[in-house]
């Protein structure tokens, strides 16, 4: 049964976290303003995933934690209180059918992002959230330690007993997210991790990738290492080769950990399931096959025909090299490169491009358990404003759900 009215609140932010806090607020008889800058709500969660919206994954909590490279101990009771499941759960019973594809990625049957937006936004209506769009927090209202609400662009303010600054990050500026919470974050005493691009491209020093820009890559494995040579990330998936260098889910989650290392270095294994001794038997078997070919004529079973010349010069055989005439040195200059193809980071893409931003409010000023902050009573930070993020696959969207209902929950 809901409870009759506790208190005003003030949800800065209608993206993914901010609306979800809202309703949630709002459901357990809260009167909930929704501040966001936008004529419309949810206009980068409209755009994830390719306007497919990967809006979770279908894993356990221990799983989802081994997704976040930082901070996932904090996000525990979040994902306890709010996780997979209870995502899944909550769209398909507000009218989101829904399917999970490869990897345990979660998206709406219709691939339509705008039915996640419908559906968070029904959700706050039923509830009464007060929407007022086009309106910009400007700072937060602080006095004797605890809020007192916002105070918006033209100096109207809101009162509110509560606050939830739910404001994202400041990637994808295009959609509204400008940063501006670590600003009002910091105003009232919080401190501010460095922000910095995460889930983005990657330059590379090496230009080939121009010459084979669109191709993509499956089942190969990425690794990356840092300068001093340790390696920080390696995974099985997709990536793809672009004109400055490379991009791709394997890439947007490896630059979590080198995209401010000029210098690491990448290496693609492009064939994972095969050992060096079972790759030399398939060389040997496509060699003995194709004998009267030229090497850059004799891989076409096992690349990419765009990527071939490529991988020839890489090689160092000469392309027109006649196959059974290559060496067994020769061969095994092959072999190396075909699990150890190297490319070296020269810099991010930077937050413009970036799909999620890094940094942001020191986690061990929030009270994991309700969201609230430990230096301002009645204050609660969620999602993208926080110092937590993420590998792709629906995860820093199902952070986003997990603390956004735990403040809303908690307000």
């Amino acid at each position: 049964m809901m409870q009759e009215t506790q208190q005003r609140v003030v949800v800065i932010g209608g993206g993914a976290s901010g609306l979800m806090a809202a309703g949630t607020a709002a459901a357990r008889g809260n009167a909930v303003t929704l501040l966001e800058r936008n004529a419309l709500v949810g206009r980068k969660l409209a755009i994830s995933g390719k306007c497919r919206c990967n809006l979770t994954n279908d894993t356990t909590v221990p799983a989802l934690e081994k997704a976040i490279p930082g901070h996932a101990k904090f996000l525990r009771s979040a994902f306890y209180a709010f996780g997979p499941a209870e995502t899944m759960a909550f769209f398909t019973r507000h009218g989101v059918p829904l399917k999970t594809e490869r990897g345990g990625r979660v998206f709406p049957v219709s691939d339509q992002a705008e039915e996640v937006v419908r559906a968070l936004w029904d959700y706050c209506l039923a509830h009464h959230v007060h929407l007022a769009t086009g309106v910009s927090a400007r700072r937060l209202c602080v006095a004797e330690g605890a809020v007192t609400g916002v105070e918006a662009e033209g100096g109207v303010v809101f009162p509110a007993e509560a606050v939830i600054l739910a404001s994202g990050g400041a990637s994808y500026p295009g959609t509204g997210s400008r940063g501006d919470g670590y600003r009002m974050a910091r105003e009232v005493g919080h401190t501010i991790i460095p922000i910095r691009p995460s889930l983005v491209a990657l330059e590379t020093v090496e230009h080939w990738p121009a010459e084979v820009q669109g191709v993509a890559l499956r089942n190969v494995t990425l690794s990356a290492f840092a300068p001093d040579g340790k390696r920080v990330f390696s995974e099985l998936g997709e990536m793809l080769f672009t004109h400055f260098g490379v991009s791709g889910p394997l890439v947007l989650s490896a630059s979590r950990h080198v995209a401010d290392q000029p210098g690491s270095r990448l290496e693609i294994d492009l064939k994972p399931g095969l050992d060096d001794t079972m790759l030399d038997a398939r060389l040997l078997r496509d060699f003995e096959q194709y004998s009267r070919r030229e090497i850059i004529n004799a891989l076409d079973d096992l690349l990419p025909r765009s990527l071939i010349p490529v991988i020839v010069r890489l090689s160092g055989i000469p392309h027109a090299t006649p196959v059974h005439q290559i060496t067994r040195e020769q061969r095994r200059a092959l072999l190396i490169l075909l699990k150890h193809v190297t490319l070296t980071v020269k810099k991010a893409r930077g937050l413009a491009e970036a799909i999620i931003t890094a940094g942001g409010v020191d986690t061990r000023e929030i009270d994991s358990r309700s969201m609230a902050s430990k230096l301002v009573r009645g204050l609660y930070v969620t999602g993208e404003v926080l110092d937590v993020d993420a590998y792709t696959g629906g995860y820093n969207l199902q952070i986003a759900w997990s603390t956004g209902y735990l403040a809303g929950k908690n307000v």
